[in-house]
């Protein structure tokens, strides 16, 4: 049994196996309906649950998509329907239910310290499937799409991030430590990534590279990322937010500055962020970056279920 909460707890050596079965089972995927089970149903008889606080849309339909292809079958429930959001029953009583009933499980929250007492209490693994301070999930399936279109290994590309610094961002440099690849990150002053996981990096002996100019974040780069500046629970300003990302928009002229076959993704869902010429342009692969997360979190499943071979 291993979770799969936060990248950085993760070795290199294990996310680079489950990058190299996602691989596999893509390819082998190439002929099958989309609820046909894979050859060997590995995870035949697996209940997966999953827990959602937050609204979900990608990370539900793509999770329930990973464990039906692999032969087992989810329940997926929000906590306002459970006696942990309405009566008071304790993450602890909880945890141990779900172990009774369930192989694994998937929780979405707005609180790390959730995420931290589940973990203590539950005797099946957990994967997280956002939290304030990790997105796991999506960022692994992003060095799967990135390398998969650019056909050789992140470690020798350069990497941009141009937005605002969230839970993305903070798995996105927990990659580039372990995947070691160039990660420039574009943002305002005031939203620079947080002091702890900029402390973690140095301890790690990696940089990041911070530009409070969107134009020299991007010189070079081969993969330009982004990600919505207001987010669904952000309880700030969202007018005044907005203004101070306005030069940070991402537009055609901004992709100038990057390498010529420079790619954009976004883990969606998008705000104003980013123009439609982009986002709906030649360099946006947004979607077939969605349509990843299913191969890739099939084996994080496999890795988290002790079968990822």
């Amino acid at each position: 049994m291993k979770h799969f909460i936060n990248l950085k707890d993760i070795s290199a050596r294990d996310l680079r196996r489950i990058i190299t079965d996602a691989k596999k089972r893509k390819n082998l995927r190439k002929k099958l309906n989309t609820l046909e089970v894979d050859k060997r149903a590995p995870l035949k008889g697996k209940m997966l649950i999953q827990m959602f606080e937050k609204a979900s849309l990608r990370t539900r339909i793509s999770f329930y998509l990973a464990i039906k292809q692999l032969g087992g079958g989810t329940l997926t429930l929000r906590s306002n329907e459970l006696h942990l959001g309405q009566g008071g029953e304790s993450i602890a009583d909880t945890a141990k239910i779900l172990s009774t009933y369930g192989d694994g499980f998937i929780v979405r929250t707005d609180d790390d310290n959730k995420v931290e007492k589940f973990k203590e209490h539950l005797s099946i693994p957990m994967i997280n499937g956002l939290s304030p301070s990790s997105h796991p999930t999506q960022v692994l399936s992003d060095v799967f799409t990135v390398e998969e279109l650019k056909k050789k290994q992140i470690s020798k590309l350069k990497v941009c991030w141009v937005g605002d610094s969230n839970n993305v961002l903070d798995s996105l440099i927990a990659a580039s430590v372990k995947f070691s690849f160039k990660l420039n990150i574009g943002c305002p002053k005031n939203f620079e990534p947080r002091k702890k996981i900029r402390e973690w990096v140095k301890k790690n002996n990696k940089k990041i590279f911070i530009y409070n100019d969107p134009k020299k974040a991007v010189i070079g780069a081969d993969v330009i990322f982004s990600d919505k500046v207001i987010s669904l629970n952000d309880k700030v300003n969202k007018k005044k937010k907005i203004e101070q990302f306005k030069k940070f928009k991402i537009v055609k002229k901004l992709l100038s500055y990057a390498k010529k076959d420079c790619i954009f993704l976004h883990c969606l869902p998008r705000g104003s962020e980013v123009s439609d010429e982009v986002f709906l342009g030649e360099k946006s692969y947004v979607w077939q970056q969605a349509l990843n997360r299913v191969h890739v979190q099939k084996s994080i499943l496999l890795y988290s279920f002790g079968k990822l071979r």
